[in-house]
């Protein structure tokens, strides 16, 4: 049996900001009424982490708990987790109107870390990522140049992108383009 690799297997790039692959990380989506107590305690359970408001992450020591839409969750969890957590979530879910799936494999997982990191990622998501506008645990799906993604604010300033797998390597290419020193803007 073959090891999980990431996308870009680790690769890691250096401008006015730190682009690098996360590593493999276990994500579970999670569809159903984000106000039934037992989807919030079966979510509790799974990550550590309450259900997000909208727009919102939730952190927590074992995983997070990210706003996706009205009725859905992207939930963290250790990758050598992720298929245990999402039977228990099911099992735990029976009766509700609600779905699990095991995403981790189909996606790709970025940090952008350094003082340059809310400009590379200004470059290309049109959202205001100005430190009054955008918080930590602000959390948004949007587009990064063409392509689909989402993205949160971690406390330490640094910020953390979810985007499929089959564009994992664009994406890293897209984030060092934006990181590069010679294309520095210093809007942030």
């Amino acid at each position: 049996m073959s090891n999980p690799v990431t996308a870009t297997n680790g690769a890691q790039f250096a401008g006015i900001a730190t682009v690098a692959d996360a590593g493999l990380q276990g994500m579970i989506t999670l569809r159903g009424d984000l106000a039934s107590k037992t989807l919030q305690a079966a979510v509790k359970v799974a990550t550590g982490a309450e259900v997000p408001g909208q727009r919102r992450v939730s952190l927590a020591e074992g995983g997070a708990a990210a706003w996706m839409s009205p009725d859905e969750l992207l939930l963290l969890v250790p990758y050598e987790e992720a298929v245990a957590k999402t039977e228990e979530l099911a099992e735990a879910l029976k009766g509700e109107h609600a779905l699990t799936a095991n995403v981790s494999d189909a996606r790709s997982f970025f940090s952008i870390a350094g003082e340059g990191a809310r400009e590379v990622l200004a470059k290309i998501a049109p959202v205001d990522l100005s430190a009054e506008a955008f918080k930590p645990g602000d959390f948004r799906r949007s587009r990064t140049a063409q392509v689909a993604a989402a993205f949160w604010l971690q406390e330490d300033g640094s910020f953390r992108v979810v985007c499929f797998r089959s564009v994992g390597a664009y994406m890293f290419s897209l984030l060092s383009n934006a990181a590069h020193p010679q294309s520095a803007v210093g809007v942030y």
